[in-house]
């Protein structure tokens, strides 16, 4: 039996919330939300409903896995998904407010950089509770989308915001798609990374 359960599409609100604020104080500290919202306190009050977004745009999508203790989530969307973009920006905006701007930047470069060609699932997010990390939970539920990759014939693109992030992706089979996405003023950079069907 299978240790992880697609809970997606459908998430209760109380399931939405939870993992909202898994991935929040999982990235409270990343360099890619720091560069976004540089004040600590005002970042721990935005994340939450930023990551929200993204949470009930995979479950849209049936692209969020979690643990059955909810313990670990990773989010990602599948081939041929198509995210209506206008209403997704009016999403991140009430989200973040004046802070929307930035994210702007980051999805705007990583536009730039999205491959077009080949079909694949785009893994964004995934984040585990801080006394568990380490155990392989991660692992796990990637393991589940490339599975489920293979068995379809498509590849798998993520963009890595930390060195841990980059490990986890290469341990996976994955390889680096060109070079790093800078983000403007000294910001941090994101690192795509591949894996072919196999």
């Amino acid at each position: 039996m299978s240790p992880t359960t697609s809970t997606s599409p459908q998430l209760s609100r109380s399931q939405i919330t939870h993992l909202s604020a898994l991935l929040a104080s999982s990235f409270h500290d990343d360099g890619l939300t720091r560069w976004m919202i540089p004040d600590e306190r005002l970042r721990s009050e935005l994340l939450p409903g930023f990551f929200r977004v993204f949470v009930e745009l995979s479950a849209a999508y049936d692209g969020v896995l979690t643990t059955p203790d909810g313990d670990a989530v990773l989010l990602f969307l599948p081939p041929g998904a198509e995210p209506d973009e206008e209403a997704l920006d009016a999403a991140f905006a009430e989200a973040l407010g004046e802070h929307v701007d930035a994210l702007r930047t980051i999805a705007h470069l990583q536009a730039e950089r999205h491959p077009h060609g080949p079909p694949h699932y785009y893994v964004s997010f995934g984040a585990v509770r801080a006394d568990r990390q380490q155990s392989g939970l991660i692992s796990g539920l990637l393991g589940e989308v490339l599975t489920r990759a293979d068995a379809e014939g498509v590849a798998v693109y993520a963009e890595a915001s930390s060195p841990g992030g980059e490990a986890a992706t290469r341990r996976a089979g994955f390889e680096r798609l060109g070079g790093d996405i800078p983000l403007p003023k000294s910001g941090p950079t994101l690192r795509p990374m591949w894996r072919d069907p196999r």
